[in-house]
C-alpha cells in the first residue's frame, strides 16, 4: 500500500462526505505527529499498533561493493518499529 491508497482507505473509513484532500490532510497530520514526537520523546507507542523509537546504529566496518576495499560506516540514528499485540496477529 503507498501513500494515495492509504489516503483512499482513511477516507472511506471517514466515509463518503469526507473528501480525499480532507483524508490526506488527516493522513499527513498523524505522520508529522508520529515524527515530531520522535523528535521529542524519541518513542512514539500507539497502543494495539505498535511502538517506533529512535536507535543508534553503531559504527562498522563494511566493503565497498563496487571495489571490495573495506571501509569504515559512521554511527547513525535510525527509525525502530516494534509491532503491538494486534497487528502480529494479522500475519
Amino acid at each position: 500500500m503507498n501513500k494515495a491508497e492509504l489516503v483512499e482507505e482513511v477516507q472511506r473509513t471517514l466515509g463518503r462526505e469526507t473528501s480525499i484532500a480532507a483524508a490526506e490532510r488527516a493522513v499527513d497530520a498523524v505522520l508529522a505527529a508520529v515524527g515530531r514526537g520522535l523528535k521529542r520523546d524519541r518513542e512514539v507507542l500507539l497502543v494495539g499498533f505498535g511502538g517506533f523509537s529512535v536507535a543508534t546504529r553503531a559504527a562498522r566496518r563494511g566493503f565497498n561493493p563496487h571495489t571490495k576495499q573495506p571501509m569504515k560506516i559512521r554511527a547513525m540514528k535510525t527509525i525502530r518499529f516494534k509491532a503491538g499485540a494486534a497487528l502480529r496477529g494479522l500475519t
